[in-house]
């Protein structure tokens, strides 16, 4: 019964995953990018100012309850940064050939604007809780924008599966197996302390969690970064010969790890679409949900930092691990997934080093992604039951990564989780396209340098600022 089960949610998963909806998803990041009039190209500088140039400058967040821009970035980066950018690029590299990477690079350029969409409709639409806790995300935004709360209620529980499955369980039992099979840890040890770590850390409510993935992303990410760099500069020779590898296989057909058997073009833009969108999650609705907690004068201005955050996770990080593959030679190896990078890094570092880079990065990634979904998981579920019960449910996090630590193997899981991804992602995408016309209204009075919307908000002024959208309650003063 159990392998019929799992049979029928391989084909939903198929199904739900088929062209279509890589289509439907690289389309709306295309109708966003030429509705924004190519954003991410002609408005460069205002997006580095204000993400990268920001940085320096950027004040904590000074109002109770709420994170700084910054630390709303790096706890959107905690729950995106994870084993998609290592083991997800070496699996699309071993199926999808090396060109791959150039149409990961292609739906990463347009996704950097569906993201920004996204997140800027997130913050705009908002709403202060009860227990004073900012919240937002598509579940408000269908709900608030659209008056359509049945399908608020539907992204909410496929999200909230999506965080107990892909975050809290399977994470930490990646990490619990990992750590066994390099250091013999015991895996309830291993999932007990992240438990308790991401508890400590997520109980402390968003301006602990700002704080912490301020902290823990930048080092995790260098670290893995440093590591990466080291080893495309022992091979920079190979670079020019691994972007024309890249290039040319985008449009004619190529060879498996191994050569044994070619790769249809059709499965290099499949493999790459895949891994750019899955990666940065443009469009998937995770990053509007904790961009809601920032600190920001203006909707857009925060949303810009989700081309910032596309651009690095995939642009920056997915490319150093593929690079380090292929300027090594190590698909030739037969491995792929993990084992794969790990033979990329084997062949410049010694055994030890490479093992602690790479089992290292695993656990951080895996940590943060766990500590970074928090915030998800607990705005689906006030958006379900109310405040006052996810006080007492907000617990049952932390139980199901222990629970299955001593389980050989999940994976099967992972079918689950890609459903729920797929079952939420449409109703933010069709969401995203009804309002699009109020994510170019706020993007206008930003760059206009009118800044009705800032005014209006911060005099109270609701009338004023429905004139930008459909709003039924009270914008929240912050």
């Amino acid at each position: 019964m159990l392998e019929s089960l799992l049979h029928n949610l391989a084909v939903v998963d198929d199904f739900l995953w088929g062209p279509w909806t890589m289509v439907f998803l690289g389309g709306v990041s295309v109708f966003f990018t030429i509705r924004s009039g190519l954003f991410q190209i002609t408005g460069l500088g205002y997006i580095l100012r204000n993400t990268i140039g920001y940085i320096g400058s950027a004040p904590a967040a000074s109002k109770a309850r709420l994170m700084s821009p910054v630390q709303a970035a790096a706890t959107s980066l905690a729950g995106t940064v994870g084993m998609g950018n290592m083991a997800g690029v070496a699996t699309a590299l071993s199926v999808g050939g090396p060109g791959a990477i150039f149409w990961m690079w292609i739906m990463a350029i347009f996704g950097m604007m569906s993201k920004t969409a996204e997140i800027t409709l997130g913050v705009y639409y908002r709403q202060r809780g009860s227990d004073g806790e900012m919240r937002g995300g598509p579940q408000y935004t269908i709900r608030r924008g659209l008056g359509w709360t049945s399908l608020s209620v539907l992204f909410s529980a496929g999200m909230l599966i999506n965080a107990v499955v892909a975050a809290s369980l399977l994470q930490a039992h990646t990490v619990g197996r990992a750590l066994r099979a390099s250091y013999d840890l015991d895996p309830y040890f291993v999932t007990g302390s992240m438990g308790i770590v991401t508890a400590l850390v997520v109980l402390g409510g968003a301006r602990r969690i700002g704080r912490f993935s301020e902290r823990l992303v930048p080092i995790m990410t260098l670290i893995y970064l440093a590591g990466g760099l080291i080893v495309i500069a022992a091979n920079f020779e190979a670079l020019p010969g691994v972007m024309r590898s890249i290039i040319s296989h985008a449009f004619s057909a190529s060879a498996t790890i191994g050569g044994t058997a070619g790769v249809a073009v059709s499965t290099a833009i499949k493999q790459g679409m895949a891994r750019g969108m899955l990666s940065n999650e443009a469009g998937l609705g995770t990053a509007p949900i904790v961009h809601a907690t920032a600190q920001t004068d203006h909707p857009f201005q925060q949303g810009v930092w989700g081309a910032f955050e596309v651009f690095f996770d995939t642009i920056v990080i997915c490319s150093i691990t593929a690079f380090a593959i292929l300027c090594t030679g190590a698909m030739s190896s037969g491995e792929s997934g993990i084992e794969l990078l790990l033979s990329a890094f084997i062949h410049v570092l010694p055994m030890s080093a490479a093992s602690i880079i790479v089992s290292g990065s695993i656990a951080t990634f895996c940590l943060s992604t766990q500590i970074g979904f928090y915030v998800i998981f607990e705005t689906s579920l006030v958006n379900l039951v109310g405040t006052r019960p996810t006080r007492v449910l907000r617990w049952f996090y932390f139980v199901p990564g222990v629970v299955f630590a001593g389980f050989s193997d999940v994976d099967q899981l992972w079918v689950l989780a890609n459903i729920a991804v797929a079952v939420v992602s449409i109703p933010n995408l069709v969401a995203m396209l009804c309002l699009s016309g109020v994510f170019v209204t706020l993007m206008r009075d930003e760059m206009t340098g009118q800044r009705v919307y800032a005014t209006a908000n911060m005099r109270g002024n609701d009338a004023l600022l429905q004139g930008f959208g459909a709003r039924p309650t009270t914008y929240p003063s912050q």
